[in-house]
């Protein structure tokens, strides 16, 4: 009987026609086993923004915000053992927050975290807070942006923010003050 793997094969011979795009759960446990990988994804996603994600410098952090509530979904899409992309979420009282993103640096890995958020943020109950060239594809692909003052202030309470008149707003994160737009159909 032969090694030959059929399924790899196809994959490695059909790449961009036959990628795979389950999403898996971590739980607590397998990011024992991942909490590298996260990292890794996460801080080539954000490579572009100095210090990278403000959250996530380093393997603890994947921890350290696991204890606050964030949920680790990945995705193996040439299915050869290793995460190719994440996406991180927590659930707040308006529903599930996207607060992190990473990827490989490859098309597939890119293409396919940014359309599973797309998916997920025409449902009810998911938001994205997000500026940048993000913001102009997710826009693009029809996900509703939020401009309403009350709605934003609600959703994000506790923040300061500052409301400007396109629906946008300014908010400090990690000291800095950044424009952001809502994203999303947050719970009422």
């Amino acid at each position: 009987m032969s090694d030959f793997n059929l399924h790899k094969f196809f994959n490695k011979k059909y790449y961009n026609q036959a990628i795979r795009e389950d999403w898996d759960k971590l739980s607590t446990p397998e990011l024992a086993d991942y909490s590298e990988d996260i990292i890794d994804l996460i801080s080539t996603a954000y490579s572009y923004l100095p210090g990278g994600h403000s959250n996530y410098s380093n393997d603890k952090d994947v921890y350290k915000e696991a204890g606050r509530g964030a949920e680790y979904e990945v995705t193996d899409l040439d299915a050869d053992g290793e995460i190719d992309a994440v996406s991180v979420s927590k659930k707040k009282p308006s529903g599930e927050k996207f607060v992190a993103t990473g990827h490989d640096g490859s098309s597939p890995a890119k293409r396919a975290v940014i359309t599973h958020k797309i998916d997920r943020l025409k449902q009810p109950g998911y938001y994205v807070e997000v500026s940048g060239k993000i913001k102009d594809i997710l826009l693009k692909a029809g996900v509703p942006q939020v401009t309403d003052e009350a709605t934003i202030e609600r959703v994000l309470s506790g923040k300061d923010v500052t409301m400007n008149d396109d629906g946008s707003y300014v908010r400090s994160i990690g000291g800095t003050d950044h424009t952001k737009i809502l994203l999303g159909r947050p719970l009422a």
